[in-house]
């Protein structure tokens, strides 16, 4: 998001950058593994937002397991 970004629903060029993790899979279902990551991009006037995949790593994943 380094160059800007535009809302392609009405043109502002506020921005607020947000992430979450999501499961995918039985395993991860069933042992509570949030193992997608997303990053998201949201307009700051009409809130329409843009979804983007990012990596997880295998050592989050552990770690996140261990945790829950």
């Amino acid at each position: 998001m380094d160059r800007g970004w535009t809302c392609p629903k009405c043109g502002c060029q506020e921005y607020d950058l947000d992430q979450f993790q999501a499961t995918g899979g039985t395993f991860a279902k069933l042992f509570d593994v949030q193992n997608k990551k997303f990053r998201t991009v949201s307009c700051a006037d009409c809130g329409f937002t843009e979804i983007y995949r990012s990596k997880t790593s295998g050592a989050s994943n552990i770690f996140d397991f261990l945790t829950n």
